[in-house]
């Protein structure tokens, strides 16, 4: 596995790969790389000859009382679980090879209406960070093709319009949920869960799941499956940020005689120092 630093190197080995005729697959990350972080790059695999993952903390994308300064900096262990599965390049640069300017007097890349609801209504300013992060990783890699977690459904959307409304020649490919045995999604932020937060946490699925049941069973009234959900999370130590059915593809509220649609129902909670998300849709499949 090659790892690169600058913007130069990355452009000029994709370039080699280009020239030669390869796909190239780009798996952007935070670090502190869990085992869903691998199985995206595992993944990537059916998709192009060459994958490309960067790890980049963007401080763009936290809030002014959010974890930027504690999020954990795992490059060297990283790198071993990237290099075990083949990874092809790694891209690691620092944050003045991405902004080289103050944050405050560099060029924001903005998409309307779907990051003002669900997790952008508590972090009003996240999905700005990440679309413009997004947006220069893009162009960075020049990849054929990025691979994103469904963990962070409205994640997925927002990249995906933006790639549509900016003509990006990327395809999106969003990979389902990678869980722990009991459920939990995996994030990098389980790692701020207690042994006893640890063992509350898989009861956010756990809801999800029930409410699913239930409103595959007929129960149609949203609101009061919603608020039964919270008081679920709440007796449980959980601190309740949202939990809410909503359109997979635009992120609305179904209007009711859309009960058919590709609906989900999306949950944010605080369990201690860990912000835990998850979602699941609402019509049968593998991964309800």
């Amino acid at each position: 596995m090659q790892t690169v630093h600058t913007i130069a190197e990355l452009r000029a080995q994709v370039a080699v790969w280009k020239r030669a005729g390869e796909r190239v697959a780009f798996v952007p990350t935070m670090g502190n790389l869990h085992r869903g972080h691998i199985h995206l790059v595992e993944r990537a695999r059916a998709w192009a000859s060459r994958i490309v993952a960067s790890i980049f903390v963007n401080p763009l994308q936290f809030g002014p009382h959010e974890d930027f300064a504690a999020y954990p900096r795992t490059l060297a262990e990283d790198s071993r679980q990237l290099a075990a599965v083949g990874l092809d390049l790694l891209f690691a640069p620092g944050v003045a090879e991405v902004y080289p300017r103050p944050l405050e007097a560099m060029t924001q890349v903005t998409v309307p209406e779907l990051p003002a609801v669900l997790c952008g209504a508590s972090r009003p300013t996240h999905f700005l960070g990440v679309t413009t992060v997004v947006t220069k990783l893009f162009n960075m890699a020049q990849p054929d093709v990025a691979v994103f977690g469904e963990k962070d459904w409205q994640q997925l959307v927002i990249i995906r319009r933006m790639a549509a409304d900016l003509d990006m020649p990327v395809e999106i490919v969003g990979v389902p949920t990678v869980r722990e045995a009991d459920g939990l999604a995996m994030s990098s932020r389980n790692g701020y869960l207690s042994p006893e937060q640890r063992a509350v946490a898989p009861t956010l699925y756990a809801t999800l799941q029930a409410l699913a049941e239930r409103w595959r069973s007929g129960e149609r009234d949203d609101l009061r499956l919603e608020e039964a959900g919270k008081a679920q999370l709440a007796a449980a130590g959980f601190r309740p940020d949202y939990l809410e059915i909503r359109r997979a593809d635009n992120l609305q509220r179904p209007a009711p005689e859309e009960a058919t649609a590709d609906l989900r129902i999306f949950a944010a909670a605080w369990l201690g120092r860990a912000r835990l998300m998850d979602n699941l849709p609402l019509a049968f499949s593998a991964d309800a």
